[in-house]
């Protein structure tokens, strides 16, 4: 019989992930995970895949061969405002192209974008490593239980509403880190209580939260560090890095190199980008700067 203590030892924060076959995610140093869109309105144009399978596969080729360690696959666009699709039609995207991916690069991290239970059994079920949740188990009351059983690691972003409704979303009554940091403690009891072993905090820049919050946050975001587990910085080319520079996604990559490098200095140990060569590169360079012993 398993005590709650050994469950509890389980339990304890760590910044390794262990994924379906024994394979271990190794997040002590910084890692990239390269975005997959699957979609036909992601807010990034040129990271729009749709379902061309070759593309898709040239894509992850080119990114794993840049140092990515995760490949984050999404068929549901969660920009603001983005048109609601049913779960087949998320199904019918992501299926094929988790099979294809897996197959193709066996050694592979497989992460899947996804706020729906079903959505995540069937692609685990295909090959996938990784649940990358949204809604914080928030738009699926079932998400929790599943990963749970699944024993997959479970990325466990803050949002408030739907992509749909986010925005409207945005007022924040007391100081927003706090209120992330007590999101994420209850969050991660609910967790403990599913039997999730492994989990990513993503604070969940540009979800319910205007440009200055993110700022605000991402100045502050050593401050997530206390709850122990590791952390995800998603901040690729998102209106809180072009919209005070006066530009548009597309010319949005300087700018999203100044925001991770602070997000690296501020403890982040995942970086969810569109561009995987510029951020390695980042890591790299803040790594040997600031721990020389280790590089």
């Amino acid at each position: 019989m398993v005590t709650q203590a050994a469950k509890d030892t389980c339990f304890s924060p760590r910044q390794t992930l262990l994924c379906p076959g024994g394979r271990v995610l190794d997040l002590r140093r910084p890692q990239v995970m390269g975005i997959l869109n699957l979609t036909p309105d992601s807010f990034y144009a040129d990271s729009r895949l749709g379902t061309d399978t070759a593309e898709l596969l040239r894509r992850a080729e080119v990114m794993l061969a840049a140092g990515a360690a995760v490949l984050d696959l999404g068929g549901y666009s969660s920009r603001p405002g983005a048109e609601h699709i049913s779960e087949a039609e998320e199904k019918r995207r992501l299926l094929p192209a988790v099979a294809a991916v897996r197959q193709t690069f066996p050694e592979a991290f497989l992460s899947i974008d996804t706020f729906r239970a079903g959505v995540a059994a069937e692609t685990v079920a295909a090959g996938a490593d990784i649940i990358n949740d949204i809604g914080g188990g928030e738009l699926d009351a079932d998400m929790f239980e599943t990963v749970g059983r699944l024993r997959v690691p479970y990325v466990l972003m803050h949002m408030r509403g739907t992509p749909q409704t986010m925005t409207q979303h945005t007022k924040y009554e007391g100081d927003i880190v706090t209120e992330l940091v007590r999101y994420f403690r209850d969050k991660i009891t609910a967790l403990h209580r599913a039997g999730i072993t492994d989990v990513v905090l993503d604070p969940g820049f540009g979800f319910a939260k205007t440009p200055t919050q993110g700022h605000e946050i991402l100045r502050r975001l050593d401050e997530l560090q206390v709850l122990g587990w590791p952390i995800l910085a998603g901040l690729s080319r998102k209106s809180m890095v072009y919209k005070p520079l006066g530009l548009a996604p597309d010319a949005a990559l300087t700018g999203t190199i100044a925001v991770n490098t602070m997000a690296l200095l501020n403890g982040a140990r995942l970086l969810r980008v569109h561009d995987v060569a510029e951020a390695v590169q980042t890591i790299r360079l803040v790594s040997n700067t600031f721990s020389p012993s280790s590089s």
